[in-house]
């Protein structure tokens, strides 16, 4: 397939610039996913790629090759877009090897190659089918197929399941990973929803406001993020932030009070901060555990109960915390509980939002999918 490096990428609009300087590399057979919030730019940065936005300054090059200068349809890419865009009056096999007409190609090949796309995607009793009879999931897999069969050198998708259901969502999200693994291909893919690029990716790019603000495996922005939006952008339920306070500094990490008085030793690297120093404590709704001693305690003003786990949302010090706990919690609206959490799972941000860095690298920092692979296979 390919390889895609991006050297201080810009985009403006006018006086507005909306792509601002990013640098990526994707290595061959990556699965990569941009995330953000809505306006963030990661459409434009994709459409960039493409050819479909014409870029500001800095370089695009596939393969070492600089394409800014490069049409759409000589940069050797397929684009899955959130719309399908079928013909309505054309068959499944019409749909998918209509590119393949309009470039010359034989009708034996041509078929050859939309019989092999549809064997991939499972589509191969529906090729009969005009778009109208199949379901929202089959005309996703369709406009997939049309880009399988130009054999293109990276394929990129612009949040090409946000017009499914949620069931649908999460068996094209398995889909979608069946199929990087079986064409072993170079993917990008565009989403604002974070459960996609944690389940998808071997790696993420965040992006906010025209600006990567990390990049790296699933496991390495939840466990290590380099700042306050990072962490509660990537987890569901979104990480807690309670005010803290710096008490002082030591080999072990930084002991902070906390909220109602409690206080706790997290250990992060300290160097510059000084004590009385405003920050920011992190902990993520699963790992806070209820503890009749625990360092925090409050009164639970709403239950959500999913079965298998509850989310119990506290009121404490003015702050609502949100915890994941035991689905069968006996605790309901208005009771007092105290609760707590192991150091090593808690994160610290300076005033400007800015993570201080752990003193404990978590050992799943680094897992990728294709390290999920290589372990299935030992």
């Amino acid at each position: 397939m390919a390889t895609l490096t991006l050297n201080n990428v810009v985009k403006s609009f006018g006086d507005t610039q909306v792509i601002k300087g990013v640098d990526l590399e994707v290595k061959d057979q990556e699965f990569v996913v941009f995330v953000g919030p809505s306006g963030c730019g990661k459409s434009t940065l994709l459409r960039m790629i493409a050819g479909l936005e014409s870029t500001s300054s800095g370089d695009l090059l596939i393969d070492g090759q600089r394409i800014n200068d490069l049409g759409p349809a000589e940069r050797g890419l397929a684009m899955v877009f959130q719309s399908y865009a079928l013909y309505p009056h054309m068959t499944v096999e019409d749909n998918m090897g209509f590119s393949l007409k309009l470039a010359g190609v034989s009708k034996d090949e041509r078929r050859t190659k939309v019989l092999e796309a549809a064997r991939i995607l499972q589509l191969e009793p529906l090729l009969e089918r005009k778009p109208k009879a199949l379901s929202g999931g089959q005309r996703q897999r369709v406009a997939i197929g049309r880009a399988i069969v130009r054999n293109p050198s990276i394929f990129l998708f612009d949040e090409p399941l946000s017009n499914l259901d949620a069931a649908l969502r999460v068996q094209m999200r398995i889909e979608l990973a069946r199929l990087h693994e079986e064409l072993k291909a170079t993917m990008i893919y565009v989403t604002h929803d974070q459960i996609e690029a944690m389940t998808m990716a071997d790696k993420i790019v965040v992006l906010q406001g025209g600006v990567v603000e990390q990049v790296g495996s699933p496991m390495e922005l939840y466990h290590h993020p380099r700042n306050r939006f990072v962490a509660g952008f990537i987890g569901s339920p979104k990480m807690n932030f309670l005010p803290a306070v710096a008490e002082g500094v030591g080999a072990s990490g930084v002991e902070v009070r906390l909220p109602g008085g409690g206080s706790v030793c997290v250990p992060a690297n300290g160097e510059g901060v000084a004590r009385d120093a405003a920050m920011e404590l992190g902990i993520r709704p699963e790992h806070l555990e209820l503890d009749e001693q625990g360092a925090l305690s409050g009164r639970i003003s709403v239950i959500e109960r999913l079965g298998g786990q509850t989310s119990l949302y506290v009121e404490t010090e003015g702050q609502l915390v949100t915890l994941m706990v035991d689905g069968d919690v006996a605790h309901r609206v208005g009771d007092d509980i105290r609760f707590g959490f192991a150091a090593s799972r808690a994160h610290l941000f300076d005033a400007d939002g800015l993570a201080l860095e752990s003193l404990e690298r978590h050992p799943l920092a680094s897992l990728t999918r294709q390290d999920n692979r290589a372990d299935s296979r030992a």
